[in-house]
């Protein structure tokens, strides 16, 4: 199961994209059922960098919201410096309990 990504920019800027995404996914959330797999995560990630951006990972149920935004596949994010932005907080231990 892919996970997905999209890199919204300088963590500055973000704000407006972030709450954009969230207005999308958490009604798309809502619909599905509320399921405890579906979720969205973000963090800073500066990679070295002087400045941060903000990296929004989309869980493997979240998929055909990714798409539809515009992520990218990846590999599921390590969990340490995420943020839930839309989902479940079972989520948490249902996405990252296994290596």
């Amino acid at each position: 199961m892919k996970w997905y990504s999209k890199n919204i920019g300088d963590a500055l800027l973000a704000y407006n994209d972030l709450e954009n995404i969230e207005a999308v996914c958490v009604p798309a959330y809502q619909k599905a059922g509320s399921p405890d797999d579906m979720a969205v995560f973000y963090r800073h990630e500066s990679e070295g960098r002087l400045h941060c951006e903000v990296t929004v990972y989309f869980s493997p149920a979240a998929g055909d919201i990714a798409k539809a935004l515009g992520a990218s596949p990846c590999e599921r994010p390590g969990k340490y410096g995420l943020c839930l932005l839309a989902g479940s907080p079972a989520a948490w231990s249902i996405l990252f309990s296994k290596s």
